[in-house]
């Protein structure tokens, strides 16, 4: 792998980082917002300080060879630890059981770290190696338990996580939990590779204690891309629940707002002598589809005086006839007396030649029966349906639909 095989996910996640950023400012005090900023931060120095480049400027600043093996160790531990936190986090349980089990991993990945800087301070490693220091210094005194520690603890950590995730993912199957079921699913594939990684290196360096190098290109060319690609996964698993829901809710709010627009622009002859309602262009989603739900409401109400509730009523068991259900049967009626109201409203404000308007009387109680922004947004699509075909009757929304 090249420089560039680690600094272009280095700077995806970097980017990441940033746009969460101010999240992460609001909720600080929230272990789980804690243990997300660990995964992306511990990510991306692990991939800029394991760039090769990077290691040859870091020994060079340093005047330490090899210090980057040891600090790229620690960043992968402090990735795997703080996956460990979020889970347990994420899975929830008593407070007490929360605590113990994440003081648990955060102590034994302090002492492994530590660890770390012990034996590498008591090594002997003068020649520089910047892609092949877990097998060259294989059987290397005190770096060598370094290398076993390291990759041990890695192993376990991935085993643990990739089996929690799958075993908590079953669970979710069935249930309203779509977006966490498939972060998982992501992080069991991701630890998957993780774990690979771990295995991967130990044959290598097992072979090294055989004494055979044979083995080393596994250590050298299908490790770390397998190490690249786990943590991005790892990254991607966890914020899939957090911001899979947010985009899901921006997309039925934009779907709802484009779905509201027909019958929005029809009854825009109702709007009223108000100003009309002025939306921020930085307001989200779900306010321009709530203020365009609320200007159809109100422009229902100016509407009212033409509404027949005999022509609901009749709509309604129509569609019944025809098999919709009562929800369906509903939307229906509604959309037909709109359709009916406005062309009354119409004939009433343009009489023919030599006649005069006639008062149109209603007894309609309330504008429409149907309310929210998704419930106007079916009921749009129903009327543009029925304005379309000019007749309610060829507009029965069916039961498949």
């Amino acid at each position: 792998m090249t420089g560039s095989d680690y600094y272009v996910p280095a700077a995806v996640l970097a980017i990441a980082l940033v746009v969460k950023s101010p999240s992460f400012w609001r909720t600080w005090r929230s272990p789980m917002t804690k243990s997300i900023f660990v995964i992306l931060a511990a990510s991306v120095a692990g991939f800029v300080f394991g760039a090769p480049p990077t290691i040859e400027r870091v020994n060079r600043i340093t005047d330490v060879a090899n210090i980057s093996a040891p600090i790229v160790y620690c960043c992968l531990s402090c990735l795997s630890c703080a996956s460990l936190v979020l889970l347990i986090h994420w899975r929830g349980g008593t407070e007490e059981t929360i605590r113990r089990h994440t003081g648990m991993w955060i102590g034994a990945t302090a002492v492994a770290i530590a660890t770390f800087w012990v034996l590498f301070s008591l090594s002997d490693v003068p020649v520089e190696q910047q892609r092949e220091f877990d097998t060259f210094y294989a059987t290397t005194p005190y770096v060598r338990e370094m290398i076993v520690l390291y990759l041990t603890a890695h192993t376990a950590t991935s085993l643990v996580v990739a089996t929690k995730c799958w075993r908590w993912a079953r669970e979710l199957r069935d249930l309203q939990a779509a977006w966490t079921h498939w972060g998982l699913l992501i992080l069991v594939a991701a630890f998957g590779l993780t774990l690979s990684f771990a295995l991967v290196k130990l044959v290598a360096v097992g072979a090294r204690w055989a004494g055979t190098d044979t083995w080393d290109s596994l250590s050298t060319d299908v490790a770390p891309p397998l190490a690249g690609l786990g943590a991005a996964m790892t990254t991607v698993g966890f914020l899939v629940p957090v911001v899979g829901p947010r985009l899901e809710s921006m997309w039925v709010s934009w779907r709802a707002y484009r779905a509201m627009e027909p019958l929005w622009r029809a009854l825009e002859p109702f709007a009223g002598p108000g100003k009309p309602m002025r939306i921020s262009p930085t307001s989200s989603l779900e306010i321009r589809a709530m203020a365009r739900s609320t200007e159809i409401a109100d422009r229902l109400l100016n509407l009212a005086p033409h509404l027949d509730n005999a022509h609901r009523a009749a709509a309604e068991r129509y569609a019944s006839s025809q098999g919709c259900t009562p929800e369906a049967a509903v939307i229906f009626a509604e959309a037909a007396a709109i359709h009916a109201a406005l062309l009354a409203a119409e004939s009433s404000r343009v009489p023919a030649s030599g006649q005069t308007p006639v008062a149109v009387e209603s007894s309609a109680a309330i504008p429409t029966r149907v309310s929210g922004t998704n419930g106007l947004a079916r009921l749009s699509v129903q009327f543009s349906k029925i304005h379309r075909s000019d007749s309610p009757v060829g507009a029965v929304p069916s039961e498949s639909n």
